[in-house]
């Protein structure tokens, strides 16, 4: 990989109720730009500035924001983020994730509109995207129907969203009790095994090495639907 692009697993430890609700995600760069993937809660600018700073990545440099799905711990400070650069951000995400990101129709869980934010770049499956060495859309259907996982070509790095989860360093199939359609969940996760993966950074678990592809083929073949 190209010194001058990379991609670093970040952890968003957000204050909620009196305790922590902690999520991983990554960043990315290259020589012209920070791409960050997902934004958290509501509420978590500050925490997001901090991050960055604990990187030594300039938070100015920050010109993409990728959101897996439209699930409101993923998209709640994408509102503030957007604010914060007077709109000069670039805002992606799949092409069914457009009209809950805009605040067209409300969000599939809550059942409420999202404050609208425009959506720059619509991406579809199969998309390589000419950002940090390349970066594939995977769309993965099931926990949601917009939902999209990224592989990061150069670091063989999968940014799994909530397609597949983690406990301590295991890869996990999905969470049933968040996922709309387990069968079709189950399929997405299957479409991840011809990958060349190196590591998978999981958005409620953490990040993942070693056998993945090994890994993956166990989870489909378990999970039962």
């Amino acid at each position: 990989m190209n010194a001058r692009e990379g991609i670093k697993a970040i952890k968003l430890a957000m204050n909620v109720e009196g305790g922590q609700f902690v999520v991983h995600t990554a960043l990315l760069w290259d020589e012209h730009e920070v791409i960050l993937v997902d934004t958290g809660i509501p509420g978590q600018l500050d925490v997001i500035q901090d991050v960055f700073e604990q990187e030594a990545i300039p938070f100015q440099n920050l010109k993409k924001v990728i959101i897996t799905h439209q699930d409101r711990d993923h998209i709640g400070s994408l509102p503030e983020i957007v604010d914060a650069f007077e709109g000069s951000i670039q805002v992606c995400a799949h092409e069914i994730a457009v009209p809950f990101i805009a605040g067209e129709i409300p969000l599939i869980k809550s059942g409420v509109l999202a404050p609208p934010v425009k959506v720059d770049q619509v991406l579809q499956d199969g998309d390589v995207l000419p950002y940090c060495g390349g970066i594939q859309v995977i769309h993965t259907p099931g926990h949601t129907p917009d939902h999209i996982s990224l592989y990061h070509i150069p670091s063989k790095t999968l940014i799994s969203g909530d397609a597949l989860t983690a406990e301590d360093g295991v890869l996990l199939s999905f969470n049933p009790a968040f996922t709309q359609d387990k069968a079709l969940a189950l399929q997405s996760i299957a479409k991840l095994i011809d990958l060349e993966i190196e590591s998978v950074i999981v958005y409620h678990g953490g990040v993942c090495t070693g056998n993945i592809r090994e890994r993956l083929q166990e989870i489909v073949e378990n999970t039962t639907v």
